[in-house]
């Protein structure tokens, strides 16, 4: 359990919020060698201890999903702030305030409990023990009895392309196309797993049409500039691929995937300069190609591996000095 949280912080998020226990708790301490001092040592044990919460709340929050995140904001935001009150302007019902936060968060993990049906959380179940036929059953009892439902098809394609049934995958997504010929998610689904199945050309479409659904929406973006490196098209790499950084891509291990195929758009276009500045801003991701070693290591990422461990060993291999930045230049045909 633990080492499934660890990771799913991952390295620089776990640094974090080791180091913030940490000092915090230090400095707890040594107020405690001197609460002779004054009055003012309890209060700032109180906001050490605050802090800690708060801060623990950011580092885990920033990992989540905006709809989890809001999840847990709804729980904790009131329960915090209950316990503000108590701590410094009415100590006197600080034990009554102690007791209503509590409430609150146990009240709110039933209130603001996650959405998804029951299969999806056996699907998951099963997934983790690697017994892909026995996930994808429960989507497809679960699609029997709600087959309008785009989401249901997102979630078995994604169940689908774990285990490597990619045909089926396809089949999936362009079912979601059919049911919501709106949904980004459905063609940015589609572009990836032609990309896993090296229709790169079929792929191309499918981004463009997910560009043109969701334009505020780095993946669409780093999908389009990710199909367009394979096809060597350099020259559209690069304004698609800083498009998507204009975007905020917050995932270290994104950041650091974009940073190699910019480095090596720019590389092959001749532009020297530019290709060692996303060098250098590939060696600050260090982290997030770490972490691909990791998911590329797992079981469930073989399919994955096929497609990228190339990708981010060259990344890897380039961030540490291994290989140089003319490795990166000659063009790929399409």
């Amino acid at each position: 359990m633990i080492q499934r949280f660890l990771f799913f912080l991952g390295p620089a998020r776990s640094r974090a919020l080791f180091l913030l226990i940490g000092i915090t708790g230090a400095l707890s301490l040594i107020l405690n060698a001197v609460i002779d001092a004054g009055d003012w040592v309890r209060p700032v044990q109180s906001l050490l201890s605050l802090s800690v919460i708060v801060g623990a709340a950011i580092i885990i929050g920033g990992r989540m999903e905006p709809e989890e995140r809001s999840r847990w904001l709804a729980i904790l935001v009131p329960a915090v702030g209950a316990l503000f009150l108590g701590l410094f302007f009415l100590p006197s019902y600080l034990g009554l305030l102690v007791g209503a936060a509590l409430g609150w968060v146990v009240a709110g993990l039933f209130i603001f409990r996650a959405r998804g049906p029951m299969a999806y959380r056996q699907a998951v179940r099963y997934l983790r023990k690697n017994d892909y036929a026995e996930a994808v059953k429960h989507l497809d009892l679960l699609i029997k009895q709600e087959p309008n439902d785009p989401n249901h098809y997102r979630f078995r394609a994604e169940l689908l392309r774990v285990w490597g049934k990619l045909d089926r995958a396809r089949r999936d997504y362009l079912k979601m196309v059919d049911l919501a010929p709106d949904s980004a998610s459905a063609f940015n689904g589609l572009a990836e797993v032609y990309f896993q199945s090296g229709d790169y050309h079929a792929a191309l479409d499918a981004a463009h049409k997910a560009v043109e659904l969701a334009p505020d929406d780095w993946v669409a973006f780093y999908n389009l500039g990710m199909i367009e490196d394979r096809l060597g098209q350099s020259n559209q790499v690069v304004p698609h691929l800083e498009e998507a950084l204009e975007k905020k891509v917050r995932d270290g291990r994104h950041r650091a995937r974009i940073h190699f195929y910019l480095a090596r758009a720019h590389q092959r276009l001749g532009d020297a300069d530019a290709a060692r500045a996303e060098l250098a801003a590939l060696k600050h991701e260090r982290t997030g190609l770490d972490e691909w070693a990791k998911i590329l290591e797992s079981d469930q990422a073989a399919t994955l591996e096929k497609v990228l461990g190339e990708d981010i060993q060259r990344a890897q291999e380039l961030a540490n000095g291994t290989i140089d930045l003319a490795a990166l230049g000659e063009a790929v045909s399409s």
